[in-house]
């Protein structure tokens, strides 16, 4: 009886260590009164800062959406630039609650790293950049050519093996950031320039003369870029991956920036739920049960956010394509809140 009693006890305090642990980012990032996010070293539409140093970008928008949630303030949030080399180390060491930074899911980094993927933002693929002027019409041209290509990333390897498949020479040019990497292609250092197309598009929108730079049609990779915690803290994970899914339900059940106020009027059961107007679905989460109508008000929903950012009226101008919501045709997909 004894051994027993002493054996719950044990496992008593172990199961607090765990509630307690599991809880440590989120009452530490409350402590602070800001959430810290890291972000690429400037990306247009997806983080990017202006001549203020004002951050903004679909990635940048995760964050503020996740500030909204926890503090009732999207501007509770402060941004570290990281490179592709920095951003993991820089998050398991602490230096950062969350990464929002164009990286790609896979299942090394997922499993190998000590870190989770909450979600994909961003369903991408990896492409080529190419002047006009050299008429190359297909990434099966491009045998021999000088390729621009930023180290620490999954660019290196998605390029070697699709030349390696297609018994293409294969001649890299590697840099440590990305500027450098636009810089070398821009100064002639390398005939092609390659990363994830989302990029190309947002790096091409900067350019002096845009039009005199084009993107192959090949996609070669898949590239689901999300937003990345921590691994080992199951609140925290719940929080940042169910503030994605907020995003796009708000979306799915036409809940804006613009309504949201309106619909906590509405009869429909999933917005009740969604904006805290019938159950807490805050508290698990440790916030409040108001945290989505929080987001989809200082924030917007998934399509808002896209469309200021990165859609077909901006200058990088992109589609929705897979990015569009299930039932538009996308793959875009929230769990359901309930």
């Amino acid at each position: 009886m004894q051994k027993q009693l002493v054996t719950l006890a044990a496992s008593a305090v172990l199961s607090l260590s765990a509630v307690s642990a599991q809880a440590a980012i989120l009452d530490d990032v409350k402590a602070k009164g800001y959430l810290q996010c890291g972000v690429t070293g400037g990306v247009p539409g997806f983080s990017a800062p202006d001549s203020n140093n004002v951050w903004a970008g679909l990635e940048v928008d995760f964050c503020r959406a996740m500030a909204a949630a926890i503090f009732n303030d999207a501007d509770a949030v402060r941004f570290t630039s990281l490179t592709s080399q920095e951003r993991f180390t820089a998050l398991s060491a602490g230096e950062v609650d969350v990464l929002s930074r164009t990286t790609t899911w896979t299942m090394s980094r997922d499993t190998q790293l000590g870190i989770s993927f909450v979600g994909t933002m961003f369903y991408d693929g990896q492409g080529f950049m190419v002047r006009v002027e050299d008429g190359i019409e297909s990434a099966l041209d491009l045998s021999g050519a000088a390729i621009c290509i930023e180290s620490g990333t999954t660019t290196e390897l998605n390029a070697a093996d699709y030349f390696a498949a297609n018994g293409m020479d294969f001649n890299t040019v590697v840099f440590v950031d990305q500027d450098e990497v636009v810089k070398a292609y821009e100064d002639g250092r390398c005939d092609v320039y390659t990363t994830d197309s989302s990029a190309l598009a947002a790096e091409r929108s900067k350019f002096a003369n845009p039009d005199d730079h084009e993107i192959l049609p090949e996609i070669i990779s898949k590239e689901p870029l999300g937003p990345v915690v921590r691994a080992g803290d199951t609140q925290w994970f719940n929080l940042a991956r169910w503030t994605y899914f907020a995003l796009l339900e708000a979306e799915e059940l036409g809940v804006s920036s613009a309504n949201v106020d309106e619909m906590l009027g509405s009869d429909n059961p999933a917005i009740k739920r969604l904006l805290g107007v019938e159950g807490d679905f805050g508290t698990p989460l440790g916030v409040t049960k108001d945290w989505a109508y929080q987001i989809v008000k200082t924030v917007g929903n998934y399509a808002e956010i896209y469309n200021k950012h990165v859609g077909p009226d901006t200058p990088i101008g992109l589609e929705r394509g897979l990015n569009a919501l299930w039932r538009d045709g996308g793959i875009q997909y929230s769990a359901p809140i309930r």
